[in-house]
């Protein structure tokens, strides 16, 4: 099969280096006498030449043209292969006079380990100890305390999916229940406590990017690869509560990160649930792929941004299209409205993120940031007056509504970063890695901790996208990803911020 063949012949191109030194001593050790070697080659010939053979003499001339060629390279090896072990024999009397030492006896299989190695190992670990030291304090945040036995702890895994889950949100109305966005064309409603699934939605026929519920109303906003958005309704029942698993795990920078095989879920898919399968109100003017959607503050209105470079505002009561926001140079990855104004923030592979003013019906004004080098994945409001926007540059940049000029706060990460949140009342951005973590930050670029990953919990492959639940003094983290599953994190916001 190719995927055999290809496997191979990258094991072959991998393990072609390590056997390069074992070769050429082989290689020396058989050519120690290029004469005795030379002489059954000639005599080999002179066989040939003697032989009666069905060959055109021509064909015959060309294949012992050829076989010299090949003796004329293995010789250029034999004469490298030489050099090289005068090299190695000069460098390994050197390291002797030095007081170093050769780790076994033979130069072509050991490693050299010098003392200069040996002091730089010493000085990694230097650092090592001392960062660790610098950081404790930020990293015990998250460790088991004295009348706390983890400030974070698992809540529920929902597992049900058959693609890669893009986007969540969790409704702002009873019943609370999580919503999830995926690539297998539909969304799913979760009961947060148990896990399990309670409705699906599939109407799309493409991708689903997004999903945001509205404000004040058991309905429901998904954008989708089909190049529309939906409005559905929903009604659920919420099952009765189960006894939490213990499974309390300390957020540590140390933890274990092995993986899980690719593609391994555990537990089973949802079972038969109500499916929903006709949108309230279909809205279609994009000529790509929408991306995200979000309700205005009320939830009369909603904008949807795509892969067209625009984003258009809709009437929820007519799916009119009432304005169509342009100026973005390349497609658009996401679009946020602020909680308690009518303010729009776009953001774009362009680099850059707009903030559309809708507050004076008369003026649609616009303001351009260009705080990024590299693709902006998101930018949301916060419940004050901030923007906290994200992008694949692998910084994340907090910015004041009322001076935008420049940020007031930027983190740097060692990865991209996709869709983040901010918690509303204690304002922690939760940041999605492409490199499967989940870091949290506060407002002012302090790193507070990483969300456990190992071999038992944490995702398996990138993080898409992170949403907040707020609940008396702990807040309810979920996070996506495309190893097509969702998770819940129960955090003790007050107690982490008391440890800080």
């Amino acid at each position: 099969m190719p995927v055999e063949g290809g496997s191979s012949s990258g094991s072959a191109s991998a393990a072609r280096h390590p056997k390069q030194k074992r070769k050429a001593h082989s290689l020396s050790i058989r050519r120690t006498n290029s004469t005795e070697e030379r002489q059954p080659g000639i005599l080999r010939g002179d066989m040939l030449e003697g032989q009666d053979s069905k060959l055109p003499l021509a064909l015959r001339n060309n294949l012992l043209d050829l076989f010299g060629q090949i003796e004329r390279e293995f010789e250029n090896l034999y004469i490298e292969n030489i050099e090289l072990r005068r090299e190695i024999d000069s460098l390994n009397e050197r390291l002797t006079g030095d007081g170093q030492t050769v780790e076994g006896g033979d130069p072509t299989k050991g490693a050299l380990k010098t003392k200069a190695s040996h002091s730089t190992s010493q000085l990694s670990q230097k650092l090592k100890t001392t960062y660790k030291a610098s950081t404790s304090k930020i990293v015990s945040s998250f460790k088991a305390t004295t009348g706390s036995r983890a400030l974070c702890q698992l809540l529920k895994e929902y597992m049900g999916h058959r693609d890669g889950i893009w986007d969540l949100s969790v409704t702002r109305t009873q019943p609370v229940v999580l919503g999830t966005a995926s690539a297998d064309h539909s969304a799913l409603l979760w009961s947060i406590e148990t896990g399990k699934c309670l409705l699906r939605y599939a109407g799309h026929a493409g991708s689903v990017n997004s999903i945001k519920f509205h404000p004040t109303e058991q309905m429901a906003l998904t954008a989708s690869g089909d190049q529309t958005a939906h409005i559905w309704r929903y009604m659920v029942q919420l099952p009765a509560p189960q006894p939490p698993p213990d499974v309390s795990a300390p957020c540590d920078d140390d933890q274990d990160s092995s993986d899980r095989e690719e593609g391994e879920v555990d537990g089973e898919g949802p079972c038969e649930v109500p499916t929903v399968r006709v949108a309230t109100a279909t809205l279609k003017s994009h000529q790509g792929v929408v991306i995200a959607a979000d309700w205005l503050v009320g939830g009369r209105q909603v904008v949807t941004a795509s892969w067209d470079r625009a984003a258009n505002l809709y009437e929820v009561e007519t799916s009119e299209l009432v304005h169509t926001l342009t100026g973005h140079d390349q497609e658009l990855t996401h679009c946020c409205t602020h909680p308690t104004q009518r303010l729009v923030v776009t953001s774009s592979r362009d680099t850059t993120f707009r903030l559309w003013d809708f507050r004076d019906p008369s003026i649609h004004s616009v303001n351009v940031f260009q705080g990024h080098t590299d693709t902006v994945t998101s930018a949301v409001f916060t419940v004050g007056d901030n923007v906290v926007s994200g992008s694949d540059d692998r910084t994340v940049k907090v910015w004041d509504l009322k001076n935008m000029r420049s940020p007031i706060a930027t983190i740097r990460t060692d990865s991209a970063v996709n869709r983040l949140s901010v918690s509303a009342n204690q304002r922690i951005i939760a940041l999605p890695h492409d490199n499967r973590q989940v870091r949290l930050f506060d407002m002012s670029g302090v790193r507070l901790a990483r969300l456990p990953r190992s071999n038992r919990m944490g995702h398996r492959r990138m993080v898409c996208c992170t949403a907040w639940n707020e609940e008396n003094q702990s807040c309810n983290l979920f996070t996506c990803g495309f190893d097509r599953q969702a998770i819940g994190w129960n955090i003790n916001i007050p107690a982490l911020l008391q440890e800080k």
